[in-house]
């Protein structure tokens, strides 16, 4: 791994060397514009406004428009001067419990590593945190913007949590939501048992992309000149007021049937397009010899 960011977290006179690290990473496919005439690659060309010439990556730099048609040249040096602190540094301000926090406002994780003679005081600060069940409320300059971000422990580690602002949430008094309404006790107790019958402990390892793969077989269908078909069934249609008790009792019946939550058996189309994607990878293997 390769640290984004190097520099000091530190908290009243604890100053403590630390790297930062992407702690996630996107799994997407990546297409590309083509010309739809010849199935050739678009590209994205950058153009001077008033020379209309092609302009090389050396000759960019960054500009804030401070009027329309009016541009000030704003360099990594003068983001530095914003505020020298803060784009060196995480700074704590307050520690929190941690259930205070709506998870609304939390945004990217990163990975905190001690550098070389913070290793103490890192460990000493992780264990704190640990023993206290606090978090560390923090500011600090990431990629040129002001971040609110959390410090928590995670076994031996020390991560960082990027927040939104109070100001960035958005307001949801517009929304048209149910007002605190008497649930018949016969429902709240269906729900329940019906909640704690599909109640596991959490394991983020089971869990994948399953819209990525079915993308990823559509690509390799068409690659080798099968069409590919659409999946059988409609949308769910949303569960009306009267039938509301009849499908809790229907949930509560096929979950206690399953055991513990599965995925549903494929369809003959499903099966249909496994056996196709099984067809793609035979076709290749041909090709290869």
């Amino acid at each position: 791994m390769r640290a984004i960011w190097k520099g000091n977290i530190s908290f009243a006179l604890v100053t403590i060397p630390i790297s930062v690290f992407s702690a996630t990473r996107r799994n997407e496919l990546s297409f590309h514009y083509l010309h739809k005439k010849d199935m050739s690659s678009v590209s994205n060309k950058r153009f001077c406004d008033t020379e209309d010439v092609e302009v090389p990556w050396e000759e960019i730099t960054r500009g804030y428009e401070y009027e329309k048609g009016h541009y000030v040249e704003i360099t990594d040096e003068d983001l530095d001067k914003a505020d020298t602190e803060l784009t060196k540094t995480i700074q704590i301000v307050e520690f929190v419990n941690a259930e205070e926090i709506d998870t609304l406002y939390f945004d990217k994780p990163y990975y905190l590593e001690p550098q070389k003679g913070g290793e103490h005081a890192y460990a000493l600060m992780r264990d704190a945190l640990a023993q206290s069940k606090r978090v560390g409320i923090a500011k600090v300059v990431l990629k040129s913007r002001e971040h609110l971000a959390a410090v928590k422990p995670i076994g031996e580690l020390i991560s960082l949590q990027t927040m939104h602002f109070a100001h960035e949430i958005v307001d949801r008094s517009d929304l048209n939501l149910p007002k605190k309404a008497e649930i018949p006790k016969k429902e709240m107790d269906l729900a329940n048992t019906l909640i704690d019958s599909m109640s596991e402990k959490f394991d983020p390892a089971k869990y994948k992309d399953d819209y990525y793969d079915k993308v990823l077989e559509i690509i390799q269908m068409k690659v080798a000149g099968i069409a590919p078909q659409a999946p059988a069934g409609k949308a769910k249609a949303p569960t009306q007021v009267i039938d509301l008790m009849e499908v809790l009792k229907q949930s509560l019946k096929e979950t206690q049937k399953k055991g513990a939550p599965t995925r549903p058996a494929a369809s003959p189309e499903e099966e249909e397009e496994v056996g196709a994607g099984r067809a793609v990878k035979a076709a290749r293997s041909r090709k290869a010899r």
